[in-house]
């Protein structure tokens, strides 16, 4: 069967001194964490990636990446596209206001790979790196798509503590699971802290504790075509909402997948990986990220020379 990976690489990288992060060099050929994914994906089946990138960061990108990749993929039979996400592409009706600056989050990134997605998909993040174990899940989930299960989605459940930067506060989602490993809320949270061995949020007037063997969302999901639609569907109620905030607002894939959960129209599977995350959030966590790729290398993860493996 077919099946996509589908990469958002469109961020702005603000937390990163405005710099592109996800072409950061880490590896110890010049190799970028995408890399890492994308031979990840492939070892695992995936069969076609799928770029969401700027407009203005694409020359840059094909130069670093995009030309790379598409011949080392030409060679293992895996077809690449491009989508483009862009500030104005908003639902009929809709205009752009005047002092909106950014784009408008990951579930319109996603959207704009419509035409494009015609088979069950993943979903990742650029910068972050998610391990094997999570990509060969994914897959093989996907692998049961059909038809008449167009609402039988699947998220790869990474335990907190093994997803926090020591360099300042991170963004997951945490995930409620019930006892059939299925998805049954998740609370975005931000500003969470490496504290010890301890994980906590970082408020204003202090930290409060949270449990760092929770389940978290790393924005990797599994989908179906179908759900493209269905995104579709969303963005434009995203703006009838009464308290959308059009200057800054974002409209983004997890809240959107557990406003659809909460009603009850699809279901979330939760695979459950140990594999340790690691990304350039901040810039001072590159250094970490080289290292730990170094090791993974010593250990036999990967060869030094990133695809030589599979090719």
């Amino acid at each position: 069967m077919k099946t996509s990976l589908v990469i958002m690489a469109a961020g702005i990288g603000s937390r990163f001194g405005g710099g592109i992060k996800q072409l950061e060099p880490v590896g110890m050929h010049g190799e970028i964490i995408m890399d890492y994914s994308i031979h990840d994906a492939i070892e695992a089946g995936f069969n076609k990636i799928i770029f969401i990138i700027r407009k203005d960061i694409e020359e840059a990108f094909r130069e670093v990446i995009g030309e790379r990749i598409e011949a080392i993929c030409k060679q293992l039979n895996v077809e690449i596209d491009y989508a483009f996400q862009a500030i104005d592409d908003l639902p009929k009706g809709v205009k752009l206001p005047k002092d909106r600056t950014k784009p408008w989050g990951t579930g319109q990134a996603v959207l704009a790979c419509k035409g494009l997605i015609k088979e069950p998909f993943a979903v990742i993040n650029a910068d972050d790196y998610y391990g094997k174990e999570s990509f060969f899940k994914l897959h093989d989930f996907l692998e049961e798509y059909t038809p008449e299960k167009p609402t039988d989605f699947c998220a790869a459940g990474f335990i907190l503590k093994n997803t926090l930067s020591e360099n300042g506060g991170v963004t997951r989602g945490v995930c409620q699971v019930n006892e059939n490993g299925y998805l049954t809320g998740i609370d975005e949270t931000k500003n969470i802290v490496k504290v010890g061995n301890k994980a906590a949020v970082q408020k204003e007037d202090g930290q409060e504790p949270i449990d760092e063997n929770s389940h978290v969302s790393m924005n990797m999901w599994g989908l179906t075509p179908e759900f493209v639609e269905t995104l579709e569907k969303g963005f434009k109620e995203f703006f009838e909402k009464p308290d959308v905030d059009v200057l800054k607002g974002e409209y983004l894939l997890p809240i959107y997948i557990d406003e659809l959960l909460q009603k009850g129209e699809v279901t979330v599977k939760v695979l459950e990986t140990q594999d340790k995350w690691f990304g350039v959030t901040y810039k001072e966590d590159k250094d970490s990220v080289v290292e730990s790729f170094k090791k993974l290398i010593e250990e036999g993860v990967y060869k030094e020379k990133l695809f030589d493996d599979i090719l």
